[in-house]
């Protein structure tokens, strides 16, 4: 029977995608700061407002957020593809990633570890549990501010419009900007509108 289905069985792996590629910061002060590039992390819960990310423990930023117990999450635009890339593939222990990559280090509200100015948001973070799974550790976390760029908010509404930005993501080894609108949350519910005539 499963021979004549039109799926092939694979092994467990990771295969949720797409899923955010972001740049976290970490370090309490400019000697420590550093930046990794995470594609494991999402949101876990909305009140408090919680989130994750896993990191291999012999990562750079790995001591340093769990030392400091906090780090910063930017997510990234098109134009910043090109330094999410290049933070995740060489190490803070032989590169300042901030100065090479022209990044601007920014001072974040609650937490020490610095905001990165050209991201549209920074979100930070306060470690509250770790949990040690195999090849990554979860930093599970509470956010504590988000800090928006004010030119992808819309003055009349107020909504903040990071589409605007360009947002990256991560799928399957591959950068890709969001592409264009399909729906809304609950548009599959909405009563149609009576068309006049």
């Amino acid at each position: 029977m499963l021979n004549s289905m039109t799926k092939i069985l694979w092994k467990p792996g990771t295969m949720i995608y797409p899923v955010p590629a972001v740049m976290v910061t970490c370090g309490s002060e400019p000697s420590e700061y550093n930046i990794i590039t995470i594609a494991w992390t999402g949101t876990i819960c909305s009140d408090p407002a919680m989130c994750y990310i896993s990191v291999r423990p012999m990562r750079h930023s790995y001591d340093i957020i769990k030392k400091n117990g906090e780090f910063v999450i930017n997510l990234t635009t098109r134009e910043l593809a090109y330094a999410t890339d290049w933070c995740g593939v060489k190490s803070g222990r032989d590169h300042d990633k901030f100065k090479e990559m022209g990044l601007t280090p920014v001072p974040a509200s609650k937490v020490k570890a610095p905001l990165i100015k050209e991201s549209p948001v920074n979100i930070e973070c306060v470690v509250r549990e770790i949990k040690e799974l195999g090849s990554h550790h979860m930093f599970i976390s509470e956010v504590v501010a988000i800090n928006a760029d004010k030119k992808y908010i819309d003055e009349e509404s107020g909504r903040f419009n990071l589409a605007d930005a360009n947002p990256v993501g991560y799928l399957h080894g591959k950068y890709y900007e969001t592409g264009r609108l399909i729906g809304k949350f609950g548009f599959s519910v909405e009563k149609k509108k009576k068309r006049k005539g």
